[in-house]
């Protein structure tokens, strides 16, 4: 995931389990409910719903990811840890601004997601494999929002969205003899590539206690990573998934706040993340057009948050995800690399505010560590038996927000 200034593997597969400190203190709860100005990452109708305000934070974010091989033939088996790289350090920031009474502007930049692992001692070595193995995707999203009132009580907002993605690869040279193109697999450095689409929000109060929300993001068409043309399918090609999901906020006293909500996450509909190894054996190499890839699955993932507001200071939170497991049991192999299978996650978090307005907000989480068995992972030409993997990650973020 992003690395240094980017996300390290992420609790919705590779996304980011949300957006804004105070969304992520409800374990990412945020389409319903519109709380600082980078909900409009969740959902770009928010805008008309946050007056005019400036908030901005850092995540600290600590992925634990490993992996064991056994029963292999060419003498790969034992334990690895791909924690080399650790901790990751994620910005984030967003503004709103208010032009009229239905129409409101804003922009977010944030970290989407991604993918990192860093094996000192690589899990590929008996394969032919050279230095330590890894990769390195960072993913930083661009959301200008517009936003509009298109009914009393009922917003709609359309923001273009602009993903700049840099990847990396190393240790990874017995594959490279599959490749299209050998000379652009691995060890090439960094490289980056733009992507772009486009997201839809609507958000809808029924009263004064029910709000809900929805949202489409297409899949952002990306640049190829050209230097990692013999990698990829498509000669290098690697979007970013669609999603969608819809959402519920219902205060039924003015001080306490239930959400939830609901997302899928259509990884099989990109090649260099849904493409599985078999494709390999079917004749197409890595890097070709329809190439291996992760040979990840889509998943539904669900949020639950409670916020209560204790007095004019301090306001607490509280959440839980549960997300789908997107790596098959067959799949674990290439997924040494990316092993983003953790399902469950829990948060806590609050918000004080000073008597000029200033809003100072924390929060932790906790990611229980979840293992993926392989079964029929390792193919019978890099020696048979099984790879498993496994994640667990902690992350804790502290931010700054202002209405103006």
């Amino acid at each position: 995931m992003l690395g240094h200034g980017g996300a390290a593997q992420a609790t919705d597969g590779y996304f980011l389990s949300g957006v804004g400190t105070k969304a992520k203190g409800e374990a990412g709860v945020a389409i319903a409910l519109p709380q600082d100005a980078l909900s409009i990452a969740a959902n770009p109708a928010a805008a008309t719903e946050l007056g005019d305000r400036l908030d901005g934070g850092i995540e600290l974010f600590i992925p634990d990811r490993g992996a064991t091989i056994r029963g292999n033939g060419a003498g790969a088996d034992g334990n690895f840890s791909g924690n080399g790289a650790n901790p990751f350090v994620l910005p984030e920031v967003g503004y709103v601004r208010q032009l009229s009474e239905k129409v409101a502007i804003g922009i977010a930049l944030y970290g989407g997601g991604g993918m990192n692992t860093t094996y000192a001692r690589n899990p590929f070595a008996s394969f032919g494999a050279k230095g330590a193995a890894g990769v390195d995707l960072k993913q930083m999203l661009v959301a200008p929002t517009l936003a509009v009132k298109a009914l009393p009580g009922q917003s709609i907002g359309v923001p273009p969205l602009l993903a700049v993605q840099i990847f990396s690869a190393t240790g990874l040279q017995p594959f490279a003899a599959q490749s299209l193109d050998p000379a652009r697999f691995t060890d090439k450095g960094a490289n980056w590539a733009v992507a772009t689409g486009v997201r839809l929000g609507w958000l809808g109060h029924f009263g004064s206690r029910v709000t809900l929300g929805a949202f489409y993001q297409s899949k952002l068409r990306s640049r190829r990573f050209d230097d990692y043309a013999g990698l990829f399918p498509g000669h290098g090609r690697f979007d970013v998934p669609a999603s969608y999901g819809a959402g519920l906020s219902i205060r039924p006293i003015r001080a306490l706040t239930l959400s939830g909500d609901v997302k899928r996450i259509d990884y099989a509909g990109v090649a260099a993340v849904g493409n599985p190894l078999s494709r390999l054996f079917a004749g197409n190499l890595f890097g070709s057009d329809d190439g291996p890839g992760f040979g990840w699955r889509d998943i539904t993932v669900y949020k639950a948050g409670i916020g209560y507001t204790i007095d004019s200071h301090w306001t607490v939170r509280a959440g839980y995800g549960r997300s789908g497991n997107p790596v098959p049991a067959s799949q674990t192999l290439l997924n040494i690399l990316a092993p983003g299978v953790v399902q469950s996650h829990y948060t806590a978090g609050a918000t004080w505010t000073s008597r000029s307005g200033v809003e100072v907000t924390g929060y932790v989480m906790r990611a229980p560590r979840n293992r993926v068995a392989g079964s029929g992972s390792i193919p019978i030409p890099f020696g048979g038996g099984e790879a498993d993997i496994d994640l667990a990650e902690t992350s804790l973020g502290l931010s700054f927000g202002k209405r103006f």
